[in-house]
């Protein structure tokens, strides 16, 4: 099934329509990430990829939100959702739910490898996270690996939503 734009803004899905839909085992935990754009942004990705569920943590808005309805094109309805109050619980929960699950965080850190050289494996949860603040330490530190896209100009960061749509694209050329 593929909808445009006009359908999906005025489309409901049903529960029977969600499970029809082949899923990737792709999970998306978004920490902290505040800007209500760039969270229905990452609800079109997940959308695009097939990702099994976002997890939204700590202060990240949740639909029903007006902006986060329209960036998302109301993908809301389409993608599996759920918020947990951190993003290292919602890392423990996942651990604990799906066996050989990777975490892999995308963040400039002392840990980092290069984004394009990375073994991408799965089930595989991508963490991404605050605007200016990124990943947390803690989640940096339970995440099995970091990756980072390099910057060549003066700015140091990418939009969280375009590096996690990279990260993405990276990752499902191994499905």
């Amino acid at each position: 099934m593929k909808l445009g734009a006009k359908e999906l803004r005025t489309t409901r899905s049903t529960i029977l329509q969600k499970r029809k839909l082949k899923k990737n085992p792709i999970y998306i935990i978004v920490d902290n990430v505040l800007d209500t754009y760039n969270v229905g942004a990452i609800f079109r990705l997940a959308d695009a990829v097939a990702a099994e569920r976002v997890i939204l943590c700590g202060q990240a808005e949740t639909p029903p939100h007006t902006r986060i309805k329209k960036a998302s094109i109301n993908t809301t309805e389409w993608v599996a959702w759920e918020y947990a109050e951190t993003a290292i619980s919602a890392i423990s929960n996942l651990k604990s739910e799906i066996s050989n699950l990777k975490v892999v965080a995308i963040e400039q850190s002392s840990k980092s490898v290069p984004f394009d050289t990375f073994d991408y494996q799965f089930p595989l949860a991508l963490v991404v996270g605050h605007e200016s603040d990124g990943v947390s330490k803690e989640v940096l530190k339970m995440s099995d690996a970091v990756v980072e896209l390099p910057m060549f100009g003066v700015n140091k960061s990418l939009n969280v939503m375009v590096s996690l749509g990279i990260v993405l694209y990276m990752a499902i050329k191994k499905l």
